[in-house]
């Protein structure tokens, strides 16, 4: 009897620990991986006026499309970050077949952790939760720093230009200068 037990817990745990991996690290994720259409991207990037001289940090990157075009099509250099190491090896990987991985850096960190003062441009498709939360942070880069959204606003912190792409609203704030 014991021994069928012990046969019956190590199913359990074989069957059930990659769902119970799974369901752990899904809780600990603030935002669902939902992808950005490519004609978003471009707009996003457009909108937040990147080019050649800019240093964009895509926050929640999922698969580095923003990080890859910002790159590819707008001449700047990039970084993505995100908690989820399988997305950040698809970027990677996404990286190597646009031919800029000597352009961009793909960090899998928590966000709220990341260190992105380097930046001139930030992109965001968060929730409205994560935008809030992250606002404090945005406000601290240098001024005239861009930050970029898809869909997501950041309360009542008016953006300085918005538009609509498809479905999709775009935001665009500027840092300003509050000394």
């Amino acid at each position: 009897m014991k021994k069928l037990n012990f046969l019956c817990g190590l199913l359990l745990m074989t069957f059930l620990a990659p769902s119970f991996g799974q369901a752990q690290q899904m809780i600990e994720k603030d935002v669902p991986y939902v992808p950005t259409k490519q004609e978003v991207v471009e707009a996003m990037l457009t909108l937040a006026n990147v080019g050649p001289n800019d240093m964009l940090y895509d926050l929640g990157c999922g698969d580095g499309r923003i990080v890859v075009t910002a790159a590819k099509k707008f001449g700047a250099k990039a970084v993505g970050i995100d908690i989820d190491p399988e997305r950040i090896q698809e970027a990677r990987a996404n990286a190597k077949s646009a031919a800029v991985e000597n352009k961009v850096a793909f960090l899998q960190q928590n966000l709220f952790d990341a260190d992105f003062s380097k930046a001139s441009v930030v992109s965001l498709y968060l929730l409205p939760s994560v935008n809030l939360k992250l606002r404090p942070k945005l406000l601290q880069l240098k001024p005239g720093t861009r930050v970029v959204s898809h869909a997501f606003d950041m309360g009542d912190w008016k953006p300085d230009k918005q538009m609509s792409v498809g479905n999709s609203t775009i935001y665009l704030w500027t840092v300003p200068d509050n000394k």
